[in-house]
């Protein structure tokens, strides 16, 4: 009894870690939407020379787990640059930067699947490539991609669960403190994952909703 008083005082504790991990996941995914787009546009329509370079860049970032990654950047690379980087900061950079590679492929597919007819229509009333561009073709790959970005929110999400290797006081952090604390680990550890799965749940339907509302009646993309 006295085991359950003690573990209903870290209750406020283990909920305060969903706004770290929330943070991590928006943070992460937000500079992955930024790098995205623009690698995707440089895939597209950039030069190869920039292109292989996307491309390795991608190569890396899929290619390698998560928690070398964080290691890497935090004990290596930023040290070796002379930035002095917390352990939110670092984490919320390495996860943007492997959404980003993830991301940059999901618009890549969403602007190929637009016809290029759709361009060549542009630039024949005058339209140069970036108006194009950013008038026609990047709405249109926003409202393709949007269902696979809710998918990507997904993932970010759980990813940051690995972020407690560098002492990140996010939700899964605090559920271990808990059961190191109270002695009881199930219970900690069980509502972490129920926070998780309901954070899914709410982020991927307010996806949902924003597809619903930009989607063009009639169409059968995504």
């Amino acid at each position: 009894m006295n085991l359950m008083i003690s573990l209903s005082k870290y209750l406020p504790y283990i909920f305060e870690g969903s706004l770290w991990s929330l943070g991590l996941v928006l943070g992460g995914l937000g500079i992955g939407f930024v790098i995205g787009v623009m690698f995707s546009l440089i895939q597209v329509y950039g030069s190869s020379p920039l292109r292989r370079l996307i491309s390795l860049y991608v190569w890396f970032f899929r290619g390698t787990p998560l928690i070398v990654q964080l290691f890497l950047f935090h004990w290596s690379i930023f040290p070796a640059l002379g930035i002095k980087s917390t352990p939110l900061i670092t984490s919320i950079t390495v996860l943007g930067l492997r959404s980003g590679a993830y991301q940059s492929q999901i618009f890549r597919g969403a602007i190929g699947s637009i016809e290029e007819k759709q361009m060549l229509a542009a630039k024949a009333i005058g339209m140069n490539d970036w108006d194009a561009i950013s008038s026609i073709v990047l709405p249109q790959a926003l409202r393709i991609a949007l269902p696979q970005i809710s998918n990507e929110y997904s993932i970010i999400l759980k990813d940051s669960a690995i972020c407690f290797i560098l002492g990140v006081m996010e939700l899964m952090t605090r559920a271990k403190y808990t059961a190191i604390a109270t002695g009881i680990a199930l219970i900690p550890y069980l509502m972490a994952g129920l926070i998780y799965i309901g954070l899914t749940y709410i982020g991927t339907k307010l996806f949902d909703l924003l597809y619903l509302k930009m989607r063009i009646p009639g169409s059968v993309e995504g």
